[in-house]
């Protein structure tokens, strides 16, 4: 199955018979295809941690191996899923690259629709984090144009808290709470507070947002 225009399977391993047979069959396939001879030529001409793609990366190869760009990825913050391929592959080698955060582990000579099946589906996987991230950092953008004290008013309705609450806490009026809830509204682009409930308890960060213990009314 084919996923976004920009997605791109990196095929990096020392095995130039290998690499030509695997961008083949994957390009036959309808994928974009790089490939790297090494982990360090990959390091070098790779993409920003956020691209689109996944790694079809060999276990060992001259020089760092396969687990130790996978882990020199993950202190950049790579978000590109992981699948192993080795002829060498041993169980502890396997689980070691899952806790890691790989999304497979195939063992050459491998089969043909089991690559595939695990390119599709760590390609789906990058596409989904790659739209969180997206929503993830329009939330964030937005909690930005809010004031201080409209911070402090949307921490107190996503934690349930009705406006006379809310007023007595930042010791000011019920009207003046309702005035900051309406340009708290218009800001995050939210139709009703339910929606900006979902949104606050999916995408807060660090805790600057509380989740809520019950759902606020709708009229107070």
């Amino acid at each position: 199955m084919r996923m976004s225009d920009e997605s791109i399977v990196h095929v990096i391993d020392d095995d130039e018979s290998f690499r030509v047979a695997v961008s083949r069959m994957l390009g036959t396939a309808g994928y974009q295809v790089r490939t790297y001879a090494s982990a360090g030529e990959y390091l070098i001409q790779s993409p920003s941690p956020d691209a689109a793609g996944c790694l079809l990366l060999d276990l060992r190869m001259p020089g760092p191996s396969g687990l130790e760009l996978q882990q020199a990825l993950a202190r950049m913050d790579s978000t590109l899923p992981i699948i192993f391929l080795s002829g060498y592959g041993d169980v502890a080698t396997s689980v070691s690259a899952m806790k890691a955060g790989a999304r497979d582990f195939l063992t050459k000579p491998v089969d043909p629709d089991a690559l595939l099946s695990a390119v599709s589906s760590a390609l789906s996987h990058a596409e989904r984090d790659q739209a969180t991230r997206r929503e993830s950092g329009t939330w964030n953008r937005k909690l930005e144009n809010l004031t201080p004290r409209e911070r402090e008013v949307l921490e107190q309705v996503v934690a349930g808290r009705r406006n006379k609450q809310i007023a007595a806490s930042l010791a000011t009026s019920e009207r003046t709470v309702k005035a900051h809830r309406a340009h708290i509204m218009e800001k995050m682009g939210m139709e009703s507070v339910a929606e900006l409930i979902r949104s606050a308890e999916r995408w807060q960060t660090g805790g600057e947002v509380s989740r809520p213990s019950s759902a606020p009314s709708l009229d107070s």
